[in-house]
């Protein structure tokens, strides 16, 4: 294809978003001419599920649930007033109390006002808050933000020993909706010895957000926390970013958040359009069946070229993997779809990966994304006339180049700015476009019972552990082999895990077992101290 050609094709193919500021280029996807039409009758199936799950159908057949996320940012679209009203209420209520922590009125025993402000939670209770923290937070913040998103130990240690002597004006916020996520409950509990440790009443400092009546609701109702507010069982984890999972850190942290609702308001508008050449989310979706078959058969490269967007690859990993990453088709047969997601940021990227995208394997299809606005106010010139930012854009436009001079496809967002507007308004883009995929191939976005799965494992694990710790409490004097403990506890088949729990507990001083023998698993032996 020669330069005017593929110049012709941009501008045929050229998707432009007047209402937020956004444009998609698809041109250097190699789609044949015939292929958006093709896919006309699979779109419109696509429309009508999407236009009936924002009406209220159940669109989660799996647990009989509604999808609203979509009501979050336009409540008057909720088809029953009460679920309007609740919307409504939660983010008056939300903005009220933020209010008041920034004025002092609800403040710290100990200090004059809250400074900082701690996030525990996991998955879509964190990923997307760390999204929007990340790309529109600055140091004037009238809350620093940090967060616990794991169990690991070490790695709560390290953010509550950072916030040291600061935690005296730290405001906790727990996100769980059922209140029996296990990350989450662990660092709740860590959390609340960290202030007990600093003679802190706990509860004066935290605040949940979570399902009514949910263990966590009741434990912080009883244990006389500030504030709860709801999460609901129309709103999935990685589609809460616009609930107050999303909306109470933001607040609190002092960014626009009515912008960040209106961006999102206005791409959703905006994808409603059946007009797929229209309509962004549509391409973005049948870009994604093109490039993989329909079949996920290419990854999906996310690079973005803004530091401020830098976690945005992080957040659409858990939002199209856990998605669309399905055994099951919606009629019941095995499908295994899913898209894998990876990416980093420009131009690190250049300096990471590129080499192999560009002559290694070609397994995968890329979305650059562009922010026009370099910076607030001018830029210096670091060689001849040219800023840091230029180089930027060289940089994107180069990778680009390079990538499609191989037959390598991609793709290229472009907004103005990192704005609240423009950041509510991708999150909009990639939940739409997440949802037509998923209709295009027939799974249920909205469920993960794979996660579901590994959640009964480990429990299974942590089952297995509390036999093996009384059998080796009831044996204290002999020292024993995973295999005989494994035959003991009755688990012979689980010989490995039964090791491998061994192998942790002697490692840390928490439960006092010992290890002896040599360094094959076959050769150790365990005994409680």
């Amino acid at each position: 294809m020669t330069e005017r050609e593929l110049w012709e094709r941009y501008q045929r193919h050229l998707c432009v978003v007047p209402s937020v500021g956004l444009t998609l280029d698809i041109s250097r996807m190699n789609f044949g001419a015939d292929f958006l039409d093709g896919m006309r009758s699979r779109m419109d199936a696509a429309f009508q599920a999407m236009d009936a799950l924002e009406k209220g159908a159940i669109a989660n057949p799996d647990e009989n649930r509604r999808v609203g996320h979509y009501w979050l940012r336009a409540p008057e679209l909720a088809p029953e007033a009460g679920l309007k009203t609740a919307i409504t209420d939660m983010q008056a209520q939300v903005a009220a109390f933020a209010r008041d922590v920034h004025a002092g009125k609800v403040k710290p025993a100990k200090a004059a006002k809250f400074t900082q402000l701690l996030l525990v939670g996991i998955g879509g209770s964190a990923l997307g808050p760390q999204l929007v923290a990340d790309a529109l937070g600055s140091h004037r913040d009238p809350l620093q933000v940090h967060f616990l998103d794991n169990t690991d130990p070490d790695g709560m240690d390290r953010t509550l020993g950072a916030l040291g002597e600061r935690l005296a004006e730290t405001l906790t916020v727990v996100i769980s909706k059922s209140g029996g996520t296990k990350e989450t409950r662990n660092g709740m509990l860590e959390t609340e010895r960290a202030y007990q440790q600093r003679g802190l009443d706990f509860g004066a400092h935290a605040v949940a957000v979570t399902g009514d009546g949910s263990e966590l609701d009741q434990y912080a109702k009883g244990h006389h926390w500030l504030r709860t507010f709801p999460m609901w069982d129309w709103v999935g984890g990685r589609t809460s970013l616009m609930s107050a999972v999303g909306l109470v850190p933001a607040r609190l942290q002092g960014l626009d958040v009515d912008g960040f609702l209106a961006g999102a308001k206005d791409m959703d508008a905006a994808t409603r359009v059946h007009d797929v050449v229209k309509n962004p989310a549509a391409l973005l979706a049948l870009m994604w069946f093109h490039a993989g078959g329909g079949k996920g058969a290419k990854d999906m490269v996310i690079l973005p070229y803004k530091d401020r967007l830098m976690l945005m690859s992080k957040y659409l990993q858990q939002l199209v993997m856990e998605s669309l990453g399905k055994e099951l088709s919606l009629d019941g047969k095995v499908v295994n779809q899913g898209l894998a997601v990876y990416g980093n940021k420009g131009s690190t990227d250049q300096h990471a990966y590129v080499q192999q995208l560009r002559e290694g394997v070609n397994n995968f299809f890329a979305t650059f994304v562009e922010v026009l606005k370099d910076r607030d106010g001018q830029s210096m010139a670091v060689e001849g006339d040219n800023t840091s930012g230029d180089y930027l854009l060289g940089f994107l436009l180069g990778t680009r180049r390079a990538l499609f001079e191989k037959g390598r496809e991609s793709m290229t967002l472009t907004v103005k700015d990192v704005s609240a507007r423009t950041v509510g308004a991708l999150i909009a883009l990639y939940e739409r476009a997440v949802g037509f995929y998923a209709s295009l191939v027939n799974v249920n976005a909205y469920h993960q019972p794979g996660v579901e799965a590994g959640k009964k494992a480990a429990g299974r694990v942590l089952e297995l552990q509390g036999k093996l710790l009384a059998k080796l409490q009831a044996a204290k004097a002999e020292a024993r082999s995973a295999d005989q403990l494994a035959q003991d506890i009755g688990a012979p088949d689980e010989a490995e895990t039964v090791f491998k729990l061994l192998e942790h507990l002697s490692a840390n001083g928490d439960h006092g077992v010992k290890r002896t023998g040599g360094e094959r698993p076959a050769e150790a032996r365990f005994q409680a101290g």
